[in-house]
């Protein structure tokens, strides 16, 4: 039996993500079919398995009978696959879902399971479950609700948790020399992936919470300007469109290049260390490395990565860019710190407690409070 595109599609990437990649440059980089309906359905497969996937996998404990099989790491994507698309997804004929997963498992070298998994996958229906704990019905690490139920309240943390499972939209920056979208041309592409170039080369897919950072820097027209961690660019080009003299600085060189089609000093360092500048800046950008559970919705395969101890790693960096970023402030200059996480450590903790930051104005954007992405920034003045 031939196994759809599609789904050959979403099997390798999914393993490709069980291997520590991520399914939005996995998809755009490697795994776009010829026929776009092949990679709108792997995304919605890839994206809906990752973001269910705590369902999922109690869902294969339930329609097996067994409290807590040993499955191989193939048997149990095709099986995450197979009763996603059999319970979450419209439109999907069950003999498909049901066939293709199970010649999956074959191709997989691991036909010895295929039984379980035709069995398995037949079982599984749209009937109601009753969900053994709340980590199941929304979906997320218990301990990552905690948190959140700690920091914003029962309610605002359901919220966020919803918001998490619903595909994000997309958003479009125009460059200010562009003339406007138009109606007729759809911002979702290929299934998110497939940026836009050619003659609407200015057009840009940039989350509109990200969108909402550079406008707190006031930034004006020949002014001195450093993004500390710029890769891969978005926030970069957001400010050029105002007219600054801008660096921006990277500490991987690969993602740095893919940065020279802007009209930007390049510089390649490591911002937890002495900044090499001589001079200093009117506006600063410090758009730190973070945890990322702002995104979760975008990057739903950081919920099943992420540990609780992996935050206070985090913090000592973040606190290390920022002290050396607040190094290359000019009197009176306006520094912008940020992150897209949801984590107060990762933001009051860090300014807080960072000497020099004082804080005149600090902004949260909560995934299913406002639109987009979740972000936090705090606006800082120098004296």
């Amino acid at each position: 039996m031939t196994i759809s595109p599609a789904r050959l599609l979403a099997f390798d990437c999914l393993a490709e993500v069980e291997q520590g990649g991520y399914a939005s440059d996995l998809l755009y980089h490697r795994f776009n079919a010829p026929d776009p309906r092949d990679t709108g359905l792997a995304y919605e497969i890839v994206f809906g398995v990752l973001r269910f996937q705590r369902q999922l996998d109690w869902l294969i404990v339930h329609y097996s009978g067994r409290p807590d099989p040993h499955l191989h790491p193939p048997v149990r994507r095709a099986l995450r696959m197979g009763i996603y698309q059999l319970r979450y997804m419209d439109r999907i004929p069950a003999h498909a879902a049901v066939n293709e997963s199970v010649e999956l498992v074959k191709r997989a070298g691991k036909r010895s399971a295929s039984g379980l998994v035709n069995a398995v996958l037949r079982k599984a229906g749209r009937g109601a479950v009753e969900w053994p704990s709340r980590a199941e019905t929304l979906s997320h690490p218990e301990w990552m609700l905690e948190r959140w139920e700690k920091q914003f309240g029962a309610e605002r943390m359901e919220a966020l948790a919803a918001a998490n499972l619903r595909q994000p939209a997309t958003y479009v920056r125009v460059g200010p020399n562009e003339p406007p979208v138009p109606d007729s041309e759809p911002t979702e592409i290929a299934g998110c992936f497939r940026l836009l170039s050619g003659p609407r080369e200015g057009l840009r897919i940039q989350d509109i919470g990200s969108q909402s950072i550079v406008p707190l820097l006031q930034l004006e027209r020949g002014h001195r300007f450093l993004d500390v961690c710029a890769a891969p660019g978005n926030k970069t080009a957001q400010a050029l469109e105002v007219g600054i003299r801008a660096v921006a600085c990277d500490v991987y060189f690969p993602r740095l290049t893919a940065m020279r089609r802007f009209p930007v000093a390049l510089v390649r360092l490591d911002a937890t260390r002495p900044l090499p500048f001589g001079r200093v800046f009117d506006r600063i950008l410090v758009d730190v490395p973070c945890s990322g559970t702002g995104t979760l919705a975008r990057n739903p395969e950081i919920k099943w990565r992420l540990e609780a101890s992996d935050i206070s790693d985090l913090v000592e960096k973040q606190k290390l860019i920022l002290s050396q970023a607040l190094t290359a402030l000019a009197p009176g200059g306006r520094l912008v710190y940020s992150t897209c996480s949801l984590e107060r450590e990762e933001n009051e903790g860090v300014v807080e407690s960072v000497e020099g930051a004082k804080v005149i104005e600090t902004v949260w954007r909560l995934p299913g409070r406002e639109e987009g992405d979740g972000f936090f920034a705090a606006v800082i003045r120098s004296e």
